[in-house]
């Protein structure tokens, strides 16, 4: 794992001395992923081919000279919920295990003209929808720190491939924390930049009030390149924000002096490991070492955040999915006796537990007579929420608690328990709601397994999100481990 533990620069720098070939880049990926895929399942689909195709034209690029930019010729990974031109998009689910899409997500297609190199596409839960990854439909993503473990997820693939050395970076999605918590379960970095900043286009839609997408990395300084390459305003995207993206990277000082944190007592509360406590208290003490100051602040509207999360996301799930019935694309069940009984059998067929009962939860919230009761009453609590972290960010220049309230679970123990599973979110949820960004850092370990910290900012300050993790991470070392596989 050696060439895959340096820092981009380091590898970007190697590149344009010549020191290296794009060629050996992608050939060390693919032989990491042979050696480790077998123990991981990080990845659905490999792009091996074009990989080594696309790695050759840009060993002739760097012959001809040149600086190149700080993504050329890097080994990515994709979820696979982001359509990519002639490479198989599944989104976990046996629905749409044969869909090949025509064209690029906007984020993919900002990669290529970033000339990364795609390896393949990344394991998740089907359709987004899960903390654990065990809910796709082809098996189960495993966390590389101890293979009896979950990666966390959705985004379980992603993460699990970045902390293995597979590649030196991923792309995720965020509904409710499917970035931030697998980043955490797996000892690595991971970022929900605010909503709007990313655009989604491409994106198979879960939630879309919610969903974003965001970079997984090893490292803080990683994490700026990767989101300075796929931010940006899109017209393809109706939600996307028409805002100036700054040099993320210039905000990598290492100075946090004078900034003020709020920390929520909600997050270091009930149901709150106490070596997850132990941990962020730890890390707020170098915070204070640095100069920066924190109180505790209050959410008190946290405690809704599960409620209001699964009636939203549910019911735009329900709208969302409702496109996939066996006629347009995907999977089509054999021999229907009529149109009705050809959506039911494809839908029965093509989805899995966790998405029927996501898409039941949904309609029933949207339902005629439950609609105000449940769906317009979750949207009202919505709005507290986003005002209980609007008037912490009057007084406070950031946020921070711990990314899920416990290290990552066995596999298995609570795929059967829906409500202990969506608890793990209590700490994530509540943020992405709000549209805030945050980022998860490796803070500590508890019996072997990494424990992660959040960074929760004012809306499209990734800038000062960003400037404080990496001044964590410059004065600790939690960064620097690495599982052994």
């Amino acid at each position: 794992m050696a060439l895959f533990d340096l820092r981009l620069q380091d590898v970007h720098n190697k590149l344009n001395n010549k020191e290296l070939s794009v060629s050996e880049l992608v050939s060390a990926s693919f032989a990491r992923i042979a050696e480790t895929e077998p123990a991981i399942k990080a990845f659905i689909t490999l792009n091996e081919e074009n990989a080594r195709l696309q790695a050759s034209e840009l060993d002739k690029q760097l012959q001809e000279g040149g600086d190149q930019g700080l993504l050329f010729g890097l080994p990515a990974g994709v979820k696979d919920n982001i359509v990519t031109e002639g490479l198989l998009t599944t989104c976990a689910s046996q629905f749409l295990s044969n869909y090949n899409p025509i064209y690029d997500a906007t984020v993919v297609r900002k990669l290529k003209v970033a000339q990364s190199v795609t390896i393949g596409k990344l394991n998740m839960d089907e359709f987004a929808m899960g903390g654990s990854n065990e809910n796709s439909s082809f098996y189960p993503t495993r966390n590389p720190w101890n293979t009896d473990y979950v990666p966390g997820g959705s985004s379980g693939g992603s993460a699990a491939s970045v902390a293995a050395g597979q590649v030196y970076f991923s792309l995720g999605s965020d509904t409710g924390g499917s970035i931030r918590q697998p980043a955490a379960y797996c000892g690595i970095v991971g970022l929900k930049p605010t909503y709007g900043l990313v655009s989604r286009f491409g994106l198979v839609a879960f939630a879309s009030s919610l969903d974003q997408i965001g970079p997984l990395t090893k490292n803080v300084e990683d994490s700026a390149f990767v989101l300075q390459a796929i931010a940006g305003y899109d017209t393809s995207d109706s939600t996307s924000a028409n805002v100036d993206i700054p040099d993320y990277t210039a905000a990598l000082t290492g100075d946090v002096k004078g900034l003020r944190i709020g920390v929520p007592k909600e997050y270091l509360g009930a149901g709150i490991d106490p070596r997850v406590k132990e941990a962020v208290l730890k890390a707020l003490a170098v915070y204070e070492s640095l100069g920066a100051t924190w109180e505790e602040v209050s959410l008190p509207h946290t405690e809704y955040a599960i409620a209001t999360y699964y009636l939203l996301a549910s019911s735009e799930a329900s709208s969302n999915l409702a496109r996939f019935d066996g006629v347009r694309y995907g999977v089509r069940a054999e021999d229907p006796k009529n149109l009705i009984d050809l959506y039911k059998k494809s839908r029965s067929e093509g989805f899995g537990a966790e998405v029927k009962r996501r898409i039941m939860l949904g309609t029933y919230a949207l339902s005629s007579g439950y609609y105000d009761a449940y769906y317009l009453k979750a949207q009202k609590v919505r709005t507290l929420i986003k005002q209980d972290f609007d008037q912490v960010f009057s007084q406070y220049d950031l946020i921070i608690g711990p990314t899920a309230p416990t290290p990552a679970f066995r596999i298995g123990e609570q795929v059967g328990d829906p409500l202990t599973m969506y608890l793990n979110d209590i700490c994530t949820i509540p943020v992405s709601l709000a549209g805030v960004p945050a980022i998860s850092v490796p803070c500590g370990t508890a019996d072997g397994l990494p424990i992660g910290l959040q960074i929760i900012g004012k809306a499209f300050d990734e800038s000062t999100v960003l400037r404080a993790a990496h001044a964590f991470e410059q004065h600790t070392e939690h960064h620097k481990q690495r599982p052994q596989l």
